[in-house]
Parts: structure tokens; C-alpha cells; sequence
């Protein structure tokens, strides 16, 4: 039997996650804040949700669970009212699909839990040792290059784990992508479970591919390795509870720094765990069949015609992913207004307006805050996607938001013609912002220059997730923020991102210029 020793083990040994539901109003009074919470009940606290910020003492970030990234216009209208009045007016999109509010005080917790149980919204289990937001593609149901809609899936599964204590101690956080898109548009070959489309040889009959073990976080990116397993739509919920079950009693808890899903599989091996896994599901498992994505990715911006007659989707660029209070109201108040009061998120911290009938689409595209949330903004700003940087996590070692947003902005000016590139920042080996799966991926750090401690960066170049995956390999390492215009160029130039560079001869090697750093000033 694994031995194991750490204190977020000990404190769900003391009492499941979920508990704390029951001890919210009670905490709330008697420490009226967070200087004397217990430990326990700090990581406790999680499990609904609401996360202790160090860079913002005495304010907690909520985590709000957005099923498949579908959100109604009365339900963002919600939320931007608790920013307004109970948080400090930002709200932050996530890499999941989710919405994050800023700045709430203890003593509101309980409240924001109520009202978002009026409009069928929860923070349960966004954090810690669960089963996180399950992600599927934003156009679910409405692509017109979907194999089906797997939201259902998505939903059904959800069901399943929320709330129920079978599934809320896991030996670490389990992500899981659920698609029925060709077009690979949610990174699932990073995610702990994938299911993604394929169709049976024989029939022809829509189903999943799974694959299982994908990950980010410290140790780098590792990519999902096929389960060799293909499940039609109607059992592959249950197939999810099961990999996430076989995961709860064989995973390892010993080392948090080792204890998802990857490891494992690591050790016991892609068939020693399958065949666990098909002993406790009771069925033979049918073989993987035939992979119906494409090469490349999208991340469904612009305009698009759904499979509903005469209606369209609005994919609009949410530069670094942050909004005001005011801005979610308006772009709920334009799914009101144009489309069928509908939103979706993408894992690109992205928002889509759907079911837009096209007779409206002018009127929309000359509404003022398209100019702002364009629907088609320059390919450096179409494919950034930052982390929450320093401003609110007590693990970023560097800002990510305006670094990342100023440096896309400043590309985007000298480059204008630059063919579509993807620049992912996380502020630490985390790697929240996802930046191992894109084209260029900055990591944040720190180092030294003439002396001084500054924010830095190591650059990673030619990730990529879909049908060929691949993980971003490292360049640059400790290269401070400072001199990220001068040696990014070089970065596209390298990629062939910018227009009219010579091509390479046959044989040729290309080599990264980046300017010259004498040791004693930077290390």
C-alpha cells in the first residue's frame, strides 16, 4: 500500500471537501474574513469554488462552473452584478470555459452561493481534488462541422460527479475535454480524459476515441496516450465515471507533485490500466476506430452559419480574456438583442454570440463594443491567451495580462500582414495559460539583470494539440520582459509567421538570433 503523508491528504481525512457547504455562514461569522481561518477550511473552501488570494489579502477569488462554456444572458447579467456590488468589478475568463469574480469577501460567500443557485449556476468543486469544468466545443450543437453534439455528454456526465461525495477526493484534479468538433478546438490531447470524435469502420457510427493521461503543469506537457478504446455517445458518460473512479482508488497520493492521472499510467502502463478499467466497467471494450478530425485548429471567431437555417455564430476576440462588470452586461444584453439570449465560452478565453439570424448580423457588427471585442482582430491578438498573472496568484512570478496583451498589440503594428500565430502566457510552470500547445509559449520567471530581480521569461516554440500533437520545445530561457520586442521578431521570423522571409535552402539550418546577454548580467 502507498504510504502518504501531506496536509491536503490530512485534511480530507479530517473531512470530505464538500463539507464546508454546511460550515460556510457559520465560518463567514465567526472569522468575519480570512486571518483566522483554519488551514483546513482554507483549502476546504475550494471545493465551493472560492480560493484565497495572497496578492489580495482578506479578498477571495469565486471559480463559477460553466458546463460545456454555455451561459445564458440572465445568468452573465447575474454575475456582473455580484462583481459590481460584491467584487471589485473585473471578471476573468478561463482556459475551462468559466468565469472567475475578483475580490469577494468572505462574508458574501454564502450569498453569491444562493443567488447563483436562482439562475441554476454553482462554484462547486472549480477547485482542488474534483473533477473540474468539463470542456467541449463552443458551437456544440450548432457547427455544422461537428460529428454530433457530445455536450449532452458533457451535461450527463456532469451530473453524475457534482456534488455527490463518491467523486469529490481524488487524489488530484482531474480535467476532461468532451468533443464531438473536427476541428480541435479545446487542446484535449492536455486533458486527463479525452473524448473526441471517430466513426466505427463497419457502420460508419459516431462515437469517441478516447485517450487518457494528457496533462500541464509542472513537469511540462504531456500528451494523452489512446486508450485504444472507442464508445458511443450513450455509454460514454458512464465510461468517464468509471476512468475517474479507477483514478480515485488506484491513483497516487504520496507527492502532490505526482499525483495525477499520468502517473499512473506512467507506472502501471496504457494496458495495464486499460484492462483494469474494462474489468470494472463489465464489457469488453470495442477497439479505437477511425479518427474523424482534421489537421489544424480553430478557435471558432468570426462570423459563421450554424446548421439552423439562416442563423449564424459571432466569435468575438476578448483581448487577455478580462472583462468589466459593465462589458459582460453589455454582451449579455447583445445575445438579448440579436441572437436567442445565449453565450459561449471558449478555451481560448474567447466569447461567441449564437443563433444569430443572419437578417441582424449588420446591425450587430456596428454595435460600439465590437470595436473593442472585434470579430476579427489581428491574428497576434486572435491567438493570445494569458493566465491571471501576478495580479491575483500567489504562483505567477510575473504579470501575464498586459505584458501579453501590450506585446501582441506592439507585433500586431510592426507586422500587420503576419499569417495567424498563437502566443500563450502562464505566469508559472502551472501552465495554466496553456503555453506548451501553442505556436509560441511564454513561461514566466524571474532573473537578474545588472543586478536587479526582474520579470522574465523562457520562450517555447511549435506546440501544437489535435491529430499530430506535440509539445512547445524551450529556446529561450530567463529573457527579461524588457526585451521581449526586440527578440519576439526573431521568434516569428523563425516560425515563417511574417511575411516575405526567405525561405531556408534545402539542408539549410535556421538558428534563433537573440541579442547578446553577458552572464554576470543575466542568470
Amino acid at each position: 500500500m502507498e504510504m502518504w503523508n501531506n496536509p491536503i491528504e490530512t485534511y480530507k481525512k479530517e473531512k470530505d471537501g464538500l463539507a464546508i457547504i454546511q460550515d460556510i455562514r457559520e465560518l463567514a461569522e465567526r472569522h468575519d474574513g480570512w486571518e483566522t481561518l483554519d488551514p483546513g477550511d482554507r483549502e476546504r473552501l475550494k471545493w465551493i469554488g472560492t480560493f484565497f488570494c495572497k496578492p489580495t489579502p482578506g479578498q477571495f477569488m469565486m471559480r463559477i462552473r460553466i458546463t460545456n462554456g454555455q451561459v445564458s444572458a440572465a445568468q452573465l447579467h447575474l454575475l456582473a452584478t455580484l462583481s459590481r456590488r460584491l467584487g471589485n468589478g473585473i471578471l476573468d475568463l478561463t482556459t475551462r470555459q468559466q468565469i472567475e469574480l475578483r475580490a469577494v469577501k468572505m462574508r458574501d460567500v454564502s450569498q453569491i452561493l444562493e443567488a447563483l443557485r436562482g439562475v441554476n449556476l454553482t462554484s462547486l468543486q472549480t477547485g482542488m481534488d474534483n473533477v473540474r469544468n468539463i470542456i467541449c466545443c463552443p458551437l456544440a450543437g450548432l457547427s455544422s462541422k461537428e460529428l454530433f453534439d457530445a455536450s449532452l455528454v458533457g451535461a450527463e456526465f456532469t451530473r453524475m460527479f457534482l456534488g455527490n461525495g463518491v467523486f469529490s477526493n481524488l487524489p488530484r484534479k482531474f480535467n476532461v475535454g468532451i468533443t464531438g468538433c473536427t476541428e480541435n478546438c479545446i487542446h484535449a490531447e492536455t486533458q486527463d480524459l479525452a473524448m473526441t470524435p471517430a466513426l466505427r469502420e463497419t457502420d460508419g457510427a459516431p462515437g469517441f476515441n478516447v485517450a487518457v493521461g494528457g496533462k500541464m503543469g509542472s513537469g511540462g506537457m504531456k500528451i494523452a496516450q489512446s486508450l485504444d478504446v472507442f464508445v458511443e455517445p450513450r455509454e460514454a458518460a458512464r465510461l468517464a465515471a468509471q476512468v475517474v473512479a479507477l483514478f480515485r482508488d488506484e491513483g497516487f497520493r504520496a507527492q502532490r507533485t505526482r499525483s495525477r492521472l499520468f502517473f499512473l499510467i506512467e507506472e502501471w502502463g496504457i494496458e495495464r490500466f486499460r484492462d483494469v478499467l474494462q474489468e470494472r466497467y463489465g464489457r469488453v471494450f470495442e477497439k479505437a476506430q477511425r479518427d474523424a478530425r482534421f489537421p489544424g485548429r480553430t478557435e471558432h471567431l468570426g462570423i459563421h452559419p450554424q446548421k439552423q437555417s439562416g442563423m449564424v455564430s459571432v466569435g468575438l476576440c476578448v483581448p487577455a480574456g478580462r472583462l468589466s462588470c459593465d462589458q459582460v452586461d453589455e454582451l449579455a444584453y447583445l445575445a438579448e438583442r440579436y441572437g436567442s439570449g445565449h453565450l459561449r465560452f471558449t478555451t481560448d478565453q474567447n466569447v461567441i454570440l449564437v443563433n444569430v439570424p443572419e437578417v441582424r448580423l449588420s446591425r450587430l457588427l456596428s454595435e460600439p463594443i465590437l470595436r473593442h471585442f472585434s470579430p476579427n482582430p489581428h491574428p497576434f491578438l486572435r491567438g493570445l491567451v494569458t493566465c491571471t498573472g501576478t495580479d491575483y496568484c500567489k504562483l505567477a512570478q510575473i504579470e501575464t495580462k498586459d505584458i501579453g496583451l501590450r506585446l501582441a498589440e506592439e507585433m500586431a503594428r510592426r507586422f500587420p500582414l503576419a499569417r495567424p500565430v498563437t502566443m500563450h502566457w502562464s505566469g508559472c510552470s502551472a501552465g495554466c495559460g496553456n503555453h506548451q500547445a501553442a505556436d509560441i509559449g511564454f513561461q514566466g520567471v524571474k532573473t537578474q539583470l545588472n543586478g536587479e530581480v526582474t520579470e522574465a521569461v523562457s520562450i517555447f516554440v511549435g506546440g501544437r494539440s489535435g491529430i499530430d500533437p506535440k509539445p512547445g520545445e524551450r529556446i529561450v530561457e530567463l529573457l527579461p520582459v524588457s526585451l521581449l520586442n526586440d527578440v519576439v521578431p526573431s521568434v516569428l521570423e523563425n516560425l515563417d509567421v511574417l511575411e516575405k522571409v526567405r525561405r531556408p535552402r534545402i539542408g539549410e539550418k535556421r538558428v534563433l538570433m537573440v541579442p547578446a546577454l553577458s552572464a554576470p548580467d543575466l542568470r
